[in-house]
């Protein structure tokens, strides 16, 4: 009978070991999948980041286009286009300078 204590005793004692093990491997598993998940939360935040600046940039190309829109429908942008293609006012004398 008293063998029978010490193997009871025993056995608690790697019951006991074995529930440490596991919850030791448990404690690791979830710092490394932390430490995996803390990455790609920075990973996201650099892209979100680069997204706002790209977001940023395109707003104020939309604005420049928006204010180009409205000049493109004036008369000043419709005579330099004009002139550009070397068009003139039927009235329109044009004076160049003489080669001498």
């Amino acid at each position: 009978m008293a063998g029978l204590g010490r193997k009871k005793k025993n056995e608690g004692k790697l019951g006991i070991a074995g529930i440490c093990l596991v919850v030791i491997i448990f404690g690791i598993v979830m710092y490394v999948r932390t430490k995996d998940a803390q990455g790609q939360i920075e990973e996201l935040n650099r892209d979100m980041q680069k997204l706002e600046e790209q977001l940023k940039e395109e707003e104020l190309r939309s604005e420049e286009l928006e204010e180009k829109k409205v000049y493109v429908k004036t008369k000043m942008y419709v005579e330099e286009m004009a002139k550009k293609l070397g068009l003139v006012y039927p009235d329109e004398i044009i004076y160049r300078p003489s080669d001498n």
